[in-house]
């Protein structure tokens, strides 16, 4: 019964919104947004970097059954990542107050980078179901490889929001590392591409 209760979908989109209700329940109790915009940004990036993370975790790790798990439910860390970066983008429109403001500050780097990534997370978003997957076929794969770009996007929004490189590298450079060996190992004559 508790593995039943564990394994259902239900209860890891829990665990993923977790934190979301915290952050809604401060912004309508009327704290400051402005505050709200770094957890907001760094769980979307956590969702995602954890959910590019598991390819080549998996490749390194064949047998772990935690990785088989979370490979299951992929998807739901990548819908995860757009819920918080919705989240985020929300309270940050909301903050500036008008379009004006929103517009003057769209060409700031650390500014456009992050609307760049929310862009793409759109259709990653709306693709994110079995229909879908079905409907789409090969080109489903190739949209959702938009990720990577939506990555480095995010990495600079982060870096250039922040004026330092430390707290950005810490979470990309793992995932960086990995993406490496996945390519290198995919590179390798006789290795099936993954």
């Amino acid at each position: 019964m508790a593995a039943r209760i564990w394994n259902h979908p239900y209860t890891f989109w829990l665990l993923l919104a977790l934190p979301s209700f915290a952050f809604i329940a401060e912004a309508l109790q009327g704290n400051d947004l402005e505050a709200l915009l770094h957890p907001t940004g760094e769980f979307s990036a956590r969702f995602m970097i954890i959910a590019l993370m598991l390819t080549p975790l998996r490749m390194l790790f064949p047998r772990t059954r935690w990785l088989a798990w979370l490979m299951a439910r992929r998807r739901y860390l990548g819908v995860a990542a757009f819920g918080y970066a919705a989240l985020h983008t929300l309270y940050y429109v909301i903050d500036l107050g008008t379009l004006s403001a929103v517009l003057a500050d769209a060409v700031k780097i650390g500014i456009w980078t992050g609307w760049v990534a929310f862009v793409i997370f759109v259709p990653l978003f709306l693709s994110s179901n079995d229909v879908s997957v079905r409907t789409m076929g090969p080109n489903w794969k190739r949209l959702q490889r938009w990720v990577y770009v939506a990555a480095v996007a995010t990495l600079l929004h982060w870096i250039f929001i922040h004026n330092e490189l430390g707290p950005a590298l810490v979470h990309f450079l793992p995932l960086a590392g990995l993406e490496a060996y996945r390519i290198w190992r995919n590179l390798r004559p006789g290795m099936a591409a993954a």
